[in-house]
């Protein structure tokens, strides 16, 4: 379902209203992205592909939705869901703005906020995808076993059986697992968005900012903000400033970022190759 035709008369079926402009939207290397205006004066944001796998889109709209859950507490604001079906998902639009220092230190507050809202467990009740890959969500006794076998563990094979890691990369990356329960500081499982970089925050004109694309789980909350550092972050300093007055963070946090930017380093080495398999070599080496 990729022809603009076909996502208006989809979004009409779903949303009970016609629609009256079609726009394209740039951005993404997954999904389809069109904007749409409806007869009734929503303005809604709709991802497709032609072949989406089993529970793709239903994955994500249930992580904004439990992300949502937040928000009466102060949580980083989501756009809405407003249909979700195997082939697409329709959002309510937001209307992209500029990064100001005062919408990033209402994210840092907001972020601290939704992951203070916690998980049941690290994990998530069902699998998710990250990017185009099956994401495992069982549920582990701690966050170094989770992270070990959920996320850094599974990603290290698929970069390795596609090539993008060597042997002796993969064995830097693997003496480090062997090191995470001495690393890695336990909390309680927070309320993670899991795919945090900068792509996935809009700024939106009215000056909130909005958490998209998720591949929510209960996990630690320094993943996140890890993420958030990988690709660069607009106005990042600030948004750390106000989280870390929200909720300060373990003592050497800092010292951590690298351990927590394995995952979607592995993530990005198994799906585009390039140096992202050794830079993830490079990164476990420093803590070796």
């Amino acid at each position: 379902m990729t022809s603009r035709p076909t996502v208006a008369r989809r979004a009409e079926q779903l949303l009970g209203s016609s629609v009256v402009a079609t726009a394209p939207v740039a951005g993404g290397d997954i999904s389809t992205a069109t904007r749409l205006r409806m007869s009734d004066g929503t303005v809604a944001f709709v991802k497709t592909l032609p072949t989406p796998p089993p529970g793709f889109y239903a994955a994500e709209a249930r992580g904004l939705r439990w992300l949502a859950e937040a928000e009466p507490a102060g949580g980083a604001p989501v756009p809405t869901v407003l249909a979700a079906d195997e082939d697409c998902l329709i959002l309510r639009w937001v209307e992209p703005g500029r990064p100001t220092e005062t919408a990033a230190a209402d994210l840092g507050r907001a972020l601290a906020a939704t992951h203070d809202a916690g998980a049941p467990s690290y994990g998530a009740e069902a699998d998710g995808w990250i990017g185009r890959l099956p994401l495992p969500n069982g549920a582990a006794p701690t966050w170094a076993e989770f992270y070990a076998t959920r996320r850094v563990l599974p990603y290290l094979k698929v970069a390795r059986d596609r090539g993008a890691v060597d042997a002796g990369q993969a064995g830097q990356v693997e003496q480090l697992v062997g090191r995470f329960t001495t690393l890695l500081p336990e909390e309680p499982p927070s309320r993670l968005h899991g795919d945090l970089w900068s792509g996935n925050v809009v700024w939106g004109v009215d000056g909130v900012a909005r958490l998209i694309d998720p591949a929510a789980y209960g996990g630690h909350r320094e993943a996140d903000l890890a993420l958030l550092s990988l690709f660069g972050l607009p106005q990042l300093p600030r948004v750390l400033d106000a989280y870390a007055e929200a909720h300060p963070l373990a003592d050497g946090w800092e010292d951590r970022v690298g351990v927590h930017q394995l995952f979607p380093l592995l993530v990005h080495a198994a799906m585009f190759g390039g140096g992202y398999g050794a830079r993830a070599a490079q990164v476990a080496a420093r803590y070796l």
